[in-house]
C-alpha cells in the first residue's frame, strides 16, 4: 500500500511525511519501521522491506526517503510500483519536487496522495498613477495606451472608469493648468454619461473608454 508525499514545498511535505510516520507508529507501537534513503535503495533492500515483519506485529512501516535523488533508485521505485502497491506493508514515498511524469506514474498505484506546494500569488496591482496622470495631462494617446495596458493586465473596465472619474472630481476640487474648472465639470458629467450609456447601449464599456481616450484633445 503506497502513501505518496510530494510537492514544491520540501520543508512542509517532509514535515507532513514524518508526522504521518509518527502518528502511524503511535497507533501501532509494536510495528517495525524502516527508512531507506536514495543511496541505500537497492532491489534487494526494497524486496526485504516489502516482506519485513515485526516481532510482535505482522506489518512493517517503510519510508522511502526521496528516492528520486538517485536516478537508479528512482527508476527502481517506478519499476516496482505494482509490488509496492500490493504489499501488506504501508510504503510511504517521500518525493519533494516530484516531476509531473513521475507523479502521473505513481498516482494510480497510491492509496493516498499528500501534497504541499508553494502557492505563488499574483501581486496586487497598486494605484494606476500613469492612467490618471494621462487624463490629468489631457493626453488622449497616452491614456488610450494605459487603458489597453491595464486591461491586458486584468483590470476590469468598471475599475478603470472609477479611477478616471475620481481624477475628474480631483481636477474639479484642486484645479489644473490643463483643465479649466468648467472643462473638469464637463469631464465628470461625460464620464458619468459614458458609464450609463454603456449599460444601455451595445458598445461595451472597455470600447467606450478607448473611444473617449482617443477623443481627448489638449
Amino acid at each position: 500500500m503506497i502513501y505518496l508525499f510530494h510537492g514544491t514545498n520540501p520543508a512542509k511535505i517532509r514535515s507532513k511525511a514524518f508526522q504521518w510516520v509518527q502518528a502511524t507508529r503511535a497507533k501501532v507501537p509494536d510495528a517495525s519501521y524502516i527508512r531507506i534513503e536514495a543511496e541505500d535503495l537497492t532491489q534487494e533492500a526494497l524486496a526485504n522491506a516489502l516482506q519485513a515483519q515485526g516481532l510482535f506485529y505482522t506489518k512493517t512501516l517503510v519510508l522511502l526517503d526521496d528516492p528520486f535523488l538517485e536516478s537508479e533508485a528512482g527508476e527502481l521505485v517506478l519499476e516496482m510500483l505494482p509490488a509496492l502497491a500490493a504489499s501488506a506493508n504501508p510504503i510511504a514515498i517521500l518525493a519533494p519536487k516530484l516531476t509531473a511524469p513521475r507523479l502521473k506514474k505513481i498516482q494510480p498505484h497510491a492509496a493516498k496522495v499528500f501534497e504541499e506546494s508553494i502557492i505563488h500569488k499574483k501581486p496586487a496591482r497598486g494605484f494606476n498613477s500613469a492612467l490618471v496622470n494621462a487624463l490629468g495631462a489631457k493626453d488622449g494617446p497616452a491614456l488610450w495606451k494605459e487603458l489597453i495596458k491595464a486591461e491586458r493586465a486584468g483590470d476590469f473596465p468598471e475599475m478603470l472608469h472609477g479611477l478616471l472619474h475620481w481624477k475628474a472630481r480631483d481636477l474639479m476640487q484642486k484645479g489644473s493648468r490643463v483643465w479649466t474648472p468648467s472643462e473638469a465639470r464637463a469631464l465628470s458629467r461625460q464620464l458619468i454619461e459614458l458609464l450609463s450609456d454603456s449599460r444601455n447601449d451595445s458598445l461595451p464599456l472597455s470600447l467606450a473608454l478607448e473611444r473617449f481616450a482617443l477623443s481627448l484633445r489638449s
